[in-house]
């Protein structure tokens, strides 16, 4: 029996692909842990799974004041805010909680996370094999070989942060990818050629586990004579959503005969909605996705790759960060369509979603996506290559 740490940020989407490979490891007769901030991280994990606790904050501000800070930009702008304001004050904070916990634990291998950048100092520190769990396939799609400028910004940034606490100058290293093992959450149907990456870049598809919540929707409510659409921002999203998801209930508001749809939404951000439309604070998705038609969202990783391992096909409402990169990812694939967020009207959004609807050639193409994931093995194919860092 090994030991496996998962190093994760204070994120639901950089945390739940990591529990259904450390329920794979498990499984095997592995020992597993995450290491991570509890408040953020222990709701997510199963109620067996052991967290050891460390301290994540932002240079003094909550996570909430970042995000409220981080909208509404975009480009560079939003690059340069992901890495000063939020990766490398994270880093900081989690150093010696991480460092903790591997004295704690003694694990044989680190996973870490892109945005967890302390993992990837502390496995290099105490010469740990490690693995880069990339969640979101944005970094290797290599947006910034446009922008020579900012991609050496972000060096320096990394490098500054090892100089800062202690590293020397020879042993600076880019913490976001291990040179031992990449697990990519993505395939080439939807990510783009590979042929181009080392060898040590395993392209896995999503990693979905189970979760709990099915006993809570009301699945009375839906009509198996009408077609399904879900509505979601994200976990992170939902507060700069307010026009948008009034604009999604205009959009419906005429389909009643065709469609009902779901909206995960605070009640507050809605006032009266028609009886064909559902709002729901939270709700139980991957038991949702084997019945609906279309999801409309925010082009977050997670909630696109779910989608698409059911071979639902999308509407893409993109915000900030790696939004745009995976909606035109899902645009090139053939598997949604997309529209502007900030600006979409009722009828640009109620044709898109009639589009993905009505046109076969989308769920066509989610479903070569589908496919691609299925074969590509998931948690277990995550595991297998772990092993191997034994």
């Amino acid at each position: 029996m090994s030991r496996f740490l998962f190093v994760v940020p204070p994120e639901v989407g950089h945390t739940f692909p990591t529990v259904a490979v450390g329920q794979e490891l498990t499984g095997r007769g592995h020992q597993v842990a995450w290491a991570g901030c509890p408040k953020a991280v222990r709701p997510l994990l199963p109620p067996s799974a052991q967290l050891i606790p460390v301290a994540a904050n932002f240079g003094g501000e909550t996570r909430t004041q970042i995000q409220a800070r981080s909208l509404g930009l975009r480009g560079a702008e939003a690059f340069r805010f992901l890495w000063a304001d939020y990766a490398i004050p994270l880093a900081t904070s989690m150093a010696p909680g991480v460092a903790a916990a591997v004295d704690e634990f003694r694990p044989d291998v680190l996973v870490v996370d892109q945005l967890a950048l302390a993992g990837a100092l502390v496995a290099h520190q105490r010469g740990l094999p490690w693995a880069t769990s990339a969640t979101t396939s944005v970094e290797l799609t290599d947006p910034l070989a446009l922008m020579p400028k900012l991609a050496d910004w972000a060096m320096r940034h990394l490098y500054d942060f090892q100089r800062d606490i202690g590293v020397p100058e020879g042993q600076r290293v880019d913490l976001r990818f291990s040179e031992h093992l990449v697990l990519v959450f993505s395939t080439e149907a939807l990510i783009g050629p590979v042929n181009a990456f080392p060898s040590h870049y395993a392209f896995i598809g999503p990693s979905i586990g189970v979760r709990d919540g099915a006993d809570t929707f009301p699945w009375g409510w839906m009509d198996p004579t009408r077609q399904h659409v879900l509505v979601s921002l994200g976990t992170c999203n939902r507060e700069a959503g307010r026009r948008f998801f009034a604009t999604a209930v205009a959009a419906v508001n005429p389909l009643a005969e065709r469609l009902q749809a779901i909206l995960v939404a605070p009640p507050d951000h809605l006032g009266p909605v028609p009886d064909h439309v559902l709002v729901r604070e939270f709700v139980p998705q991957l038991d949702l996705l084997p019945h609906l038609d279309a999801v409309v969202s925010h082009a977050g990783h997670n909630t696109v790759c779910e989608a698409l391992a059911y071979g639902v096909p999308l509407v893409l409402a993109p915000i900030r960060d790696d939004q745009p990169v995976i909606a035109r990812q899902v645009t090139d694939a053939g598997a949604g369509v997309r529209v502007r967020f900030g600006r979409v009207g009722t009828t640009e959004l109620q044709e898109a979603i009639t589009t993905v609807l009505d046109d076969p050639s989308y769920r066509g193409a989610a479903r070569r996506v589908q496919a691609s994931f299925a074969a590509a093995g998931g948690a277990a194919t995550a595991a297998d290559h772990l092993e191997k860092l034994l």
